[in-house]
């Protein structure tokens, strides 16, 4: 489905597995570059790998707690 969001940027939490994951494939597919965000560090740079290796977007994945105020201001800035 194209939804017009291509090279658009998006931030996904939680995004190393499950549905967090699922959504940042969906936005890969559709062209969108990804900012990912999860507390394990190891499964979250295996996805960002997996999604770049699908589908060519631009990934930057970061170990962020989102329980932390701190974490998630600097992740976003």
């Amino acid at each position: 489905m194209e939804m017009g969001i291509k090279d658009r940027v998006a931030l996904v939490a939680a995004s190393s597995r499950g549905l967090g994951l699922a959504i940042a494939r969906g936005l890969a597919r559709e062209g969108v570059n990804l900012a990912l965000c999860a507390r394990t560090a190891a499964a979250l740079q295996a996805a960002a790998e997996q999604i770049r290796s699908e589908s060519g977007v631009k990934v930057l994945a970061r170990p962020v707690d989102v329980a932390i105020q701190d974490e998630v201001r600097q992740f976003v800035a």
